[in-house]
């Protein structure tokens, strides 16, 4: 398997991360988080055993993780110093000799204090290790590092949405009254893999019911979809791990008016967050325009949740199916920049919209392009 990106694009996302050492006179950075592996070294093993890379000052880098998976990563990453260990041996005594022959022990190494890899046993461990270093918390650089998106990357989110644009097409041709939730799953990963995307999870298949107006988030089960029904659908698929999103309301058969109305109110309030949306504009800003449109609407009584956050690469295994790391609240004051990409979603009344949207130089771009309306099931 060959490398996911070539090497200018790790060779540039590396250099930026070395000048941010330099600028934090850090002498290295060890990485863990699958997002950060990935994005740094273009591969994000399983934590069944604990497995990281560092990155030196000076440019030098080594990866640790299982044996058994030493041969498959090699052919994903550039990186030429792979220790596989076997398994009845700690990956942690592993990264603390590769340090020590990098010549950093003795220095200050970067740690994220957020990453869910790093557990507090492997902290303490790496901490008792390494008594003259200084682990110093990174504070999500990896992280921050990876919220403007290259041109490659964004190609690979414009497939993704397109998978998703699919997917929703395939559904509106084949369900049909008598299938159940479990059926929608089935349907919807076969659509991505079809398609040409990852066999991942499926998203969230919802019928909706009078006394669950706002469940966003629901489970598989064997509910019936009968004629009538409202769906509420939001699809997840993945192309080489990159992201989108989309979320359309779902009917077999004609919408009733009042769904109609309250579709084209939020549509109307999202179409104009998108409008605002363009490098230096507040994100504060930005979320003010539906929240407080929403409300003054009366079709929600309240809005606790954000009306959107940033996309990217997934892990196939991960502890976070979402990237919070720049959100739509009413308390964010961080401002929008070129390349950035965005889940921009509401609801209201147990339907939901969203879209897979791009920030280019002039403003808002919608990576995701089925139509913005209640889909009728054929």
């Amino acid at each position: 398997m060959d490398m996911q990106f070539d090497s200018d694009e790790f060779r540039v996302r590396v250099g930026r991360l070395i000048e941010e050492l330099k600028n934090r006179d850090l002498d290295a950075v060890i990485l863990d988080d699958g997002e950060a592996t990935s994005y740094y070294f273009g591969i994000d093993p399983h934590q069944s055993f604990y497995r990281a890379g560092a990155i030196t000052s000076s440019g030098e880098a080594f990866f640790v993780l299982r044996a058994l998976d030493k041969d498959v990563c090699r052919e994903q990453t550039w990186v030429t110093d792979m220790v596989g260990h076997p398994d009845w041996e700690d990956p942690l005594e592993h990264i603390v000799r590769k340090l020590r022959e990098y010549g950093v022990a003795n220095g200050r190494i970067g740690v994220d204090y957020g990453s869910h890899a790093l557990t507090i046993r492997a902290f303490n461990v790496l901490r008792k290790a390494l008594p003259e270093a200084s682990l110093v918390d990174i504070d999500g650089l990896p992280w921050l590092l990876r919220l403007r998106k290259s041109d490659a990357e964004v190609e690979k989110m414009r497939k993704a949405s397109a998978i998703a644009d699919a997917t929703f097409r395939d559904l509106s041709a084949n369900i049909c009254p008598g299938m159940t939730e479990r059926d929608l799953v089935r349907m919807t990963v076969e659509s991505y893999v079809r398609h040409g995307g990852d066999a991942t999870y499926a998203g969230t298949m919802v019928i909706r019911r009078e006394d669950e107006l706002d469940i966003l988030h629901g489970h598989l089960n064997d509910g019936v979809i009968e004629a009538g029904d409202v769906l509420h659908v939001e699809v997840i698929p993945r192309f080489q791990g990159y992201g989108a999103r989309l979320m359309r309301p779902m009917v077999l058969g004609d919408a009733p008016d009042s769904l109609r109305s309250i579709a084209s109110n939020l549509l109307e309030l999202q179409d104009s967050q998108f409008a605002a949306m363009k490098p230096g504009v507040k994100a504060c800003d930005v979320d003010r325009i539906l929240r407080e449109g929403v409300l003054s609407a009366g079709l929600r009584n309240e809005y606790p949740n954000i009306t959107g956050y940033t996309m990217g690469y997934y892990p196939d295994f991960t502890v976070r199916p979402s990237d919070f790391n720049r959100v739509l609240l009413p308390t964010s004051e961080w401002t929008f920049e070129e390349g950035m990409v965005f889940h921009m979603y509401t609801s209201a009344k147990g339907i939901g919209f969203s879209e897979t949207v791009l920030i280019t130089a002039s403003g808002c771009e919608r990576l995701t392009n089925i139509e913005r309306q209640i889909l009728k099931i054929a």
